[in-house]
């Protein structure tokens, strides 16, 4: 599905992404983990179309994507999640999934201000599928809340959800336990596998909550200074030295098994 071929983004005399290779196929879940500044976010947002490459190349479906806006890659069928909720807060919960719509409208702006019968017909179709989608994610009854009303997990599911109302095949979520506490990180992890089956969409997921990454994901890249530096099952990353000494610390097998 998604085939990064020795991707390199230099920002001035930086390079935050070094020779990155991954290959992502359908129904994965792929980890990309790292420290901080590692370079995870800048590989996000080259696959996003929001940083080009400096070199190399990204396809998803044999197409090559490298250089495609934002808004054309979310036609193609990728969608994100960012690190920092980027909700509309004065908006609803429903508005905020209505949104996603908007590259797909089947109505134009004169439609639109004389509410036509094409216009009507579009935005019922959209809210019904909109609704559909806040009932599969417990958030139904939220649908007319404003969105910064919300408390921060529920905020972090309807983000979830609004990438979703994309109908994306590939689906990258940055960070999203970020913030979360034991419960809530614990029942994304179920979320997450319960996204792939029955959305049928490929995961890339960033995270630092190990025990998440190690849970739900079928492999796992590591990054160091923009290197990738591992990449495997859980079980072969969690007890890779490279990875113990640059991510977890110089903590030994023993200790960095109780991330697992």
């Amino acid at each position: 599905m998604l085939d990064i071929k020795d991707l390199t983004i230099e920002f001035g005399g930086l390079r935050a992404v070094d020779k990155f290779n991954l290959s992502i196929n359908d129904n994965e879940i792929i980890g990309l983990i790292g420290p901080n500044g590692a370079g995870k976010t800048t590989v996000f947002n080259a696959i996003t179309g929001l940083h080009h490459p400096t070199s190399g190349v990204i396809e998803f479906n044999k197409k090559d994507i490298s250089m495609m806006k934002p808004y054309l890659v979310t036609k193609n069928k990728i969608a994100r999640t960012f690190q920092n909720i980027r909700l509309f807060g004065s908006l609803t919960v429903l508005d905020n999934i209505k949104i996603s719509y908007s590259y797909s409208i089947g109505y134009n702006l004169f439609d639109a201000v004389i509410k036509s019968h094409r216009y009507r017909r579009a935005e019922k179709e959209i809210e019904e599928t909109s609704l559909e989608i806040l009932k599969a994610f417990n958030l139904y009854d939220d649908a007319y809340e404003y969105a910064e009303n919300l408390p921060y997990g529920k905020q972090r599911m309807v983000e979830i959800a609004r990438a979703l109302a994309a109908e994306p095949k590939l689906l990258l979520l940055d960070e999203p336990a970020a913030g979360m506490n034991p419960q809530e990180t614990k029942n994304l992890s179920e979320l997450i596998c319960w996204i792939r089956d029955k959305f049928d969409v490929s995961i890339l997921l960033i995270e630092h909550d190990m025990k998440l990454v190690m849970n739900v994901c079928d492999r796992i890249a590591v990054l160091d200074y923009g290197k990738k530096i591992a990449e495997g099952t859980p079980d072969e990353v969690k007890n890779n030295s490279k990875v113990i000494e640059a991510y977890l610390g110089d903590c030994g097998e023993e200790e960095a098994a109780i991330y697992a």
